[in-house]
């Protein structure tokens, strides 16, 4: 059997937050190949296994980062994910709580592509996770 390619990467160790975007995603109709990492050095992990070359099979088509995690922050790992050859060429959200300047800064200075501060109801919630993905999975052109 053909292991299917993974379109989303999201790294968010909040259980809740997890649940409420895949369920976000399913209801946009881009659930389908998503893998969930719980923590900055369990997503370094996968990323750079899953990323033998730049735009190989395995690479996601996007990242949907939180900021504030375990281990490695959300920080660090945009910091390695841009610095690194393999991965620096894919797309990365910043999808988080902090509507802090200085994380949204940073977050910029460190290669983001977009940041998005979490919207609290679930309604408004739902539909930015489902703009983001039908941008950056459907209508971006990737590089490779």
């Amino acid at each position: 059997m053909r292991e299917e390619k993974t379109e989303i990467v999201l790294i968010e160790d909040n259980p809740t937050d997890a649940e409420l975007t895949l369920h976000a995603l399913k209801k946009s109709n881009l659930a389908n190949n998503v893998k969930v990492l719980r923590d900055g050095e369990e997503a370094l992990e996968y990323l750079f296994s899953a990323c033998p070359l730049p735009g190989t099979v395995g690479c996601p088509y996007l990242i949907l980062l939180d900021l504030k995690l375990p281990k490695i922050s959300g920080l660090e790992v945009l910091e390695k994910i841009r610095s690194d050859e393999r991965t620096k060429m894919i797309p990365v959200v910043v999808l988080t709580s902090s509507a802090e300047e200085r994380d949204r800064v940073e977050s910029y200075k460190l290669g983001v592509n977009s940041y998005i501060v979490k919207p609290v109801e679930f309604d408004n919630f739902a539909k930015v996770v489902a703009q983001i993905g039908f941008y950056w999975v459907l209508l971006n052109k990737r590089p490779y």
